[in-house]
């Protein structure tokens, strides 16, 4: 497991502004050191551990971009229309035959060019006369259709960085060059509880005080897309001593823990408490909204984070928190997920210090083009108002209003799994 100290994450404000906590975390969280070689296919959504070298080049020969002629351009008219016999044919998968200079070739689609052709018509634009003669259109720029060896990547170049999440365009890049196999991290380990006295597993019968348990599931979801081993500790009661001794256990055969709840002031909320009992909290309020109440520390080496209790915030903060956490811990280089400059259809006031995310649908507008509806209920214990819209609005610390028509910038929920 990866060992931290106890002060890894120590800062001395009381309210932590979010590019600050994501700092922290890549600079002072190592990486997993064990690697493993995997499949292609195994390799979807893993961390490469080392860099990807081209040992070819990529296209491997000149060849052509498209069905037609191949000629040399040293051998068209200057002007006017060029008619050249056909000296030979050459298909996808063959070698190509000798031709003579002032010549044209018949080729096709991914078929080597032929030694010192340089140029390719489409077969569209020419016309096939009698006796195996071609009519060639004029205008063609030299190398027009033709694909050079090593356009794609050369031999010896980086074709893939460590630390990139793999995905399926990665993986036919991987391919394309002739890896069956690649050098990944291994899969990160993560502990997940609830905390709560009125919290119930769904399929388990509802007491008139009690509420079913979407966290953990979500929270199991967004771990198992980002390839994690994820252990589902189920829910812990309302008792400091039952949440520290749960935590210690964790910690021992554990990457990364991850809880929901019990990290607020109230005095049954024990999940901060019980961090500072068995290890160091390093902060518990972040300068955000939705999720002010992030609990962050070292148990034994292991980092934790404690997450809201509001389904919410659990989703926002899970992002801009817990995934960078996870990121620097796989040794993977988190790219941030851009936002698209839309207009906003709504007011509203924040304070200022403060990032907020704003839950919106995109609507279209033929005046205005793209506007962002804001979700009418703010309140963050409300799931609906996740599934009935499109993403986030983000409103940066200095930001402390919005008036309808500024321009805002929104990242999709799809850019946060």
């Amino acid at each position: 497991m990866a060992q931290l100290s106890d002060d890894a994450f120590a800062f001395g404000s009381q309210l932590m502004p979010v590019d600050e906590a994501r700092r922290t975390m890549a600079e002072r969280v190592g990486a997993v050191r064990e690697t493993e070689g995997v499949s292609l296919i195994g390799a979807d959504g893993r961390v490469l551990a080392e860099a990807l070298v081209a040992p070819i080049d990529l296209p491997n020969f000149d060849n052509s971009a498209v069905d037609g002629y191949a000629v040399r351009f040293a051998s068209l008219a200057a002007s006017g229309e060029t008619i050249l016999p056909i000296s030979a044919r050459v298909a996808a998968g063959h070698a190509s035959a000798a031709a003579p200079a002032d010549a044209a070739v018949r080729i096709f689609t991914g078929a080597p060019m032929p030694e010192n052709f340089d140029t390719v018509f489409m077969q569209e634009d020419c016309r096939e006369l009698d006796h195996g003669l071609v009519a060639l259109p004029p205008g063609l720029e030299q190398g027009a259709n033709r694909r050079p060896r090593g356009e794609d990547i050369g031999r010896g170049d980086t074709a893939l960085a460590a630390g990139r999440r793999l995905g399926p365009r990665e993986i036919a890049l991987a391919a394309a060059l002739g890896f069956d196999r690649l050098p990944v991290r291994r899969k990160l380990k993560i502990a997940v509880f609830s905390t709560g006295d009125e919290i119930v597993s769904p399929g388990e019968k509802l007491p008139p005080a009690g509420l079913y348990d979407s966290n953990r599931f979500a929270l199991q979801v967004l771990l198992r897309r980002l390839c994690c081993e994820v252990t589902d500790l189920g829910v812990l009661r309302d008792k400091r001593d039952v949440v520290g001794a749960a935590l210690v256990n964790a910690a021992r055969d554990h990457d990364a823990i991850i809880t929901s709840g019990g990290v607020s002031t109230g005095e049954e909320d024990h999940v901060r408490a019980a961090i500072s009992d068995a290890g160091s909290l390093a902060f518990w309020r972040l300068a955000i909204k939705p999720g002010r109440p992030v609990a962050m520390g070292v148990i034994q080496g292991t980092p934790l984070v404690g997450l809201p209790g509001n389904p919410v915030a659990v989703f926002v903060t899970f992002a801009y928190v817990v995934r960078p956490l996870l990121a620097a811990l796989s040794g993977e280089i988190l790219e941030p997920a851009h936002a698209l400059a839309v207009t906003a259809d709504f007011n509203y006031r924040k304070k200022k210090g403060r990032r907020e995310y704003v839950r919106v649908s995109l609507v279209e507008d033929q005046s205005a083009g793209t506007l962002a509806r804001k979700y009418p209920v703010d309140g963050a214990g409300v799931l609906t108002s996740l599934t009935a819209t499109n993403g986030l609005v983000e409103l940066p610390e200095h930001i402390t209003q919005v008036q309808r028509g500024d321009r805002v910038s929104f990242i999709d929920y799809r850019l946060l799994q």
